[in-house]
């Protein structure tokens, strides 16, 4: 399948991004330049994998990701996640659009909006399989944090083995990690041992590299979205065996500075990066391996100016040197229709020849 034409003109995504179009569309990052980073291109499997251990069954099934939807053969990634049902409680989820309930209608927003995958449950994604898992790349999404006990617990638990995963015929599998938090240490060792035999058998490999840790937040500033904390975040991803990288679009830096803990370096904040969103994210990808593992940001919870907020996300994303974006709740809390127009809209963005990286 050829890569689609961007069907969105370039005026209209300045519009949405509004004041901040001029300095999104226009900045150069100088701090770390886009010659040193692994960008992507229709070339990005063989250029990136076929060096590395994974196995000729792992190349294909990354290869089956990137060649499917609208960015197809474009080395970007448009992905739909819908394993909200637990990780936020189905009720609160599913409210504002009762139908996606319902898994066929979730595997069908993917299809029809055009998207390289669709990432759900097992619970979603095998009720459907026989229909869709050769029509669209399955992503399994096998642990989870569920909100029924009381009082709330934050930990990352199995919900699913990764021989379901292959068995349904799932191109990738995908996990959460807490960086930070007091369950972390376990959930590296579980995610590592599930990434190694999700390879074994050739699945790929998509770590949500969350952080977690009530210290983290502070009067003056939430650190869960420092690009120092969340890059290392990123870096201790691709570590354990993650192909891609899923992150929080950072929002500030510092982190390790203003709770002093860890190791930095003032070069992290001089010479590696600096206050613009772009650099921010850009130091996210060179945590990344320098772009080698590829960082997809998330699309956030829906609001009042989602359309702007997934444009601008996408927009950071691809000029910082990102491979797509991951939008769920922006796109199925909304009828079909517009939430097909919504994911239309971040592919444009990825789509488009006039925004190059910065």
């Amino acid at each position: 399948m050829s890569a689609s034409v961007c069907c969105t003109p370039v005026s209209q995504i300045a519009e949405l991004l509004g004041e901040e179009s001029e300095s999104l569309l226009a900045h150069t990052c100088t701090k770390v330049s886009k010659e040193r980073l692994h960008l992507p291109d229709g070339n990005w499997i063989d250029r990136i994998f076929t060096c590395s251990d994974r196995s000729n069954r792992v190349l294909r099934n990354l290869e089956a990701l990137f060649s499917h939807g609208r960015l197809a053969n474009t080395g970007y990634l448009s992905i739909l996640p819908v394993d909200q049902g637990v990780e936020h409680a189905a009720g609160a989820s599913f409210a504002p659009n009762p139908d996606y309930f319902d898994p066929e209608n979730i595997v069908e927003l993917a299809i029809e909006g055009g998207c390289n995958a669709v990432a759900s449950t097992y619970g979603v994604l095998s009720m459907v399989s026989r229909r869709f898992a050769h029509k669209i790349p399955f992503i399994l999404k096998f642990n989870h944090n569920e909100l029924l006990s009381y009082p709330n617990s934050f930990d990352q638990i199995s919900f699913a083995t990764i021989r379901e995963a292959y068995d349904m015929g799932a191109v990738a599998v995908g996990a959460t990690i807490y960086f930070g938090s007091k369950e972390s240490g376990r959930q590296i060792q579980e995610v590592t041992k599930s990434f190694a035999h999700a390879h074994e058998l050739g699945m790929g490999t998509i770590l949500w590299c969350y952080l977690r840790n009530n210290a983290f937040k502070t009067d003056e500033k939430d650190f869960h979205t420092a690009a120092d904390l969340t890059g290392q975040a990123n870096h201790l991803g691709a570590t354990i065996g993650a192909d891609i990288v899923k992150q929080k679009l950072p929002t500030n830096n510092g982190g390790f500075t203003a709770l002093k803990f860890g190791k930095t370096t003032e070069t992290v904040y001089t010479e590696l990066s600096s206050d613009h969103p772009i650099d921010l994210c850009r130091y996210q990808v060179i945590n990344s391996y320098m772009g080698r593992v590829g960082l997809i940001n998330s699309g956030g919870p829906s609001g009042k100016n989602d359309f702007a907020d997934v444009v601008r996300t996408a927009v950071i994303n691809k000029r910082a040197g990102g491979i797509g974006l991951i939008s769920g709740r922006k796109a199925f809390q909304r009828p079909m229709g517009e939430g097909i127009k919504m994911l239309n809209l971040i592919q444009d963005v990825y789509l488009s020849k006039e925004i190059t990286i910065a």
